[in-house]
């Protein structure tokens, strides 16, 4: 998607400025054992008055301190993020693994970048043809800009969910489910109808952050209500396709019979001959049962 196309609201993920936690963690440890050696100090001995003003004057930041530590700690597992805000407004996304630490007025809002699966329902959609036909798809998407999914949409997964639906929709319709006159069917061109749906859906759900993988139609049918018409036209074609292939066949065969009777002088045929013994042979390759030979003993003009 261009600039120019983009929505106004169109937020960009960028890398947050986050530290290293196991950093931090050896800084808090340090500052709490400072904190107890100074405790246990003081406890042990009669201090004065300057004493006590030191102790308090290093004990109650220090304590806080470690307050203001503790607060920054977060994990991040592998394939999540955490997006940071800071009074409402977004300061980038931290995608490293393991303990980190960030100023705790910063907000974290942690999201999952795993690759997800979604089987959709059946959908009753109207074809090319205005057939009415059942479609499904199975979708593996994920999490690629965490700032769009966070704050351009408000549930990114239930969009995701919408946008999977109008896509199956707008392909059933663009394509007839079957047909030996159409160059792309929804039953017989399979890799490019999955692909035009995952160019569907990437440009839908771009505007989320998210990117579709690997999609693909797993349920394709006609409706019930015309289904069993469907099969008896489809039934008709097939009888057809092999009706004519069969007659091709025979067509063949009876020229390359009569060529070689020609050829070889076995007898001369004149037309009424000749159209008999197609008609025969038609009959013999053509037929759907056994032939019976009849011995002619006469002539074909008696």
């Amino acid at each position: 998607m261009s600039d120019a196309h983009r929505p106004i609201n169109s937020s960009r993920e960028q890398a947050a400025a986050s530290m290293s936690g196991y950093v931090m963690l050896i800084a808090f440890v340090a500052l709490l054992i400072a904190v107890a050696f100074s405790i246990v100090r003081m406890a042990g001995s009669d201090p004065d008055d300057a004493a006590v003003f030191g102790f308090l004057a290093f004990v109650i930041p220090a304590v806080l301190l470690l307050v203001l530590i503790a607060a920054g700690f977060y994990m991040i597992q592998p394939n999540q993020a955490a997006a940071i805000t800071l009074f409402g407004s977004y300061r980038g996304t931290d995608r490293t693994t393991g303990l980190r630490w960030i100023w705790p007025w910063m907000m974290k809002t942690k999201i999952s970048v795993r690759t997800n699966n979604i089987l959709s329902d059946k959908l009753k959609v109207n074809d090319l043809r205005g057939n009415p036909i059942e479609i499904a798809t199975n979708v593996v998407w994920r999490v690629a800009d965490t700032a769009q999914a966070l704050y351009d949409v408000d549930d990114y997964k239930a969009f995701v969910d919408v946008q999977i639906e109008a896509a199956v929709r707008s392909i059933g319709s663009r394509y007839p489910y079957d047909g030996e006159d159409e160059d792309v069917t929804l039953r017989g061109s399979h890799a490019e109808v999955n692909t035009q749906l995952r160019e569907e859906l990437i440009a839908r759900l771009q505007v989320a952050g998210v990117t579709v993988d690997e999609c693909g139609l797993t349920h394709l049918a006609y409706a019930p209500e015309i289904a069993g018409a469907m099969l008896r036209r489809q039934q008709a074609e097939a009888v057809i396709a092999a009706r004519t292939k069969l007659v091709e066949g025979a067509v063949s065969m009876v020229e390359m019979a009569l060529d070689h009777l020609s050829e070889k002088n076995v007898v001369e045929l004149d037309d009424e001959r000749r159209a008999a013994m197609v008609s025969n042979l038609m009959v013999v390759l053509c037929g759907e049962r056994d032939t019976q030979p009849v011995v002619n003993t006469g002539t074909l003009y008696q």
